[in-house]
């Protein structure tokens, strides 16, 4: 896909972008939601009506019925889970349409199909609860939908395992490891019981004596900011500064997970930045636009990012720009709205709508 914003646009000044971005806001009064994600730029999220991790950004829209002119500043599955979740009158939009997820690609519908099919075999869907992240296509939410499964986000996957066990004996979990295997983990499920399916080999890699054992099938796919986190960074930050406080997204590994003081979602992260007492010195292990944010929002408080000096950027989320922001709200008229059709959507709101409930 090829996108290039207009060269008025491109060449705006920041001061100039600010006025107009304000100006379309005030013009457009509450029938405009902007949505903006934890991971957005500072002035970015400067202009964000409501600021959330997935969760609570999707709650919102579902909730939000007045807004016509829905502007999701994140990534794309993000902004297909608003559509999904909202009515027919209001338009989703994505202020720079190059804004994936490498994670959600990691999870392509063809392998997931080719896994359930193979998981047949093992009683498919009457003992297998698929759940699938919210980092994944509408497609896959889908098929989740399809398959009696919820989606889940870093806020509830503990909820969401616990849903699933109560109704079936296994949970196929896809796209993000770190998050199945910790969230397991967290709830007691043995290192045993959890197989990773390597969707590049046949049967995922696995011996049909594994699957049959297993509790939980995770499937191999992580995020590649979280992914930068090792144990090694831990003890360094440990060593420097002995009263440090470490916090750390589950999408980390798990022997990342097991040395930090805390793990959350990106709300949890926030939440513990801003209740930490003053003089708090706390390193975070997520990503750097969240982290310098709340080194901005908290002065009293050292703020700092875990592994040095390899800032972990998530690029799509970066994409977005202020000058994006400017033309899709002076352009709504002009630019396509991000839609997701039938029967996908229907079936992807089954999964999305037990996410809601769980929670």
């Amino acid at each position: 896909m090829y996108f290039s914003l207009p060269k008025e646009y491109r060449e705006a000044t920041s001061d100039d972008m600010r006025g107009r971005i304000q100006a379309a806001r005030d013009r457009l009064g509450k029938k405009l939601l902007i949505l903006t994600h934890h991971y957005q730029r500072v002035e970015v999220v400067e202009f964000g009506d409501r600021l959330g991790d997935s969760y609570a950004l999707s709650k919102i829209a579902a909730e939000q019925k007045e807004a016509e002119h829905i502007v999701f500043c994140g990534v794309h599955f993000m902004a297909e889970s608003a559509d999904i979740l909202t009515d027919e009158h209001q338009k989703v939009y994505l202020p720079n349409p190059l804004a994936g997820c490498p994670m959600a690609d990691m999870a392509e519908m063809a392998d997931v199909l080719e896994a359930w099919e193979y998981l047949h075999e093992f009683g498919g869907a009457e003992r297998i609860m698929p759940i699938s992240y919210m980092n994944t296509t509408a497609g896959l939410k889908a098929f989740t939908g399809r398959n009696g499964g919820l989606i889940c986000t870093s806020s509830n996957a503990v909820n969401a395992l616990k849903w699933a066990f109560a109704r079936r004996e296994k949970v196929f979990f896809f796209p993000d490891e770190n998050l199945g295997y910790n969230t397991g983990i967290k709830l007691g499920v043995r290192p045993e019981e959890m197989v990773l399916w390597d969707f590049s080999r046949d049967g995922g890699g696995l011996t049909k004596e594994q699957v049959e054992k297993a509790r939980i099938i995770l499937w191999k796919g992580h995020c590649h900011v979280h992914t930068n986190f090792k144990p090694e960074h831990v003890n360094e930050v440990r060593a420097q500064y002995p009263d440090v406080k470490i916090i750390v997204h589950p999408e980390c590994p798990h022997d990342v997970v097991d040395l930090a003081d805390g793990v959350g979602s990106t709300a949890f992260l926030v939440k513990y930045c801003r209740e930490a007492p003053a003089g708090s010195t706390i390193a975070i292990g997520t990503e750097i636009n969240l982290i310098n944010r709340m080194a901005l929002e908290h002065p009293d408080k050292k703020i700092f990012e875990l592994s040095g000096d390899t800032c972990p950027v998530c690029a799509n989320m970066y994409r977005t720009t202020l000058n994006d922001l400017l033309y899709t709200l002076e352009t709504l008229d002009g630019i396509k709205p991000i839609r997701v059709a039938e029967p996908m959507r229907s079936e992807a709101r089954l999964a999305l709508d037990k996410m809601l409930e769980i929670s």
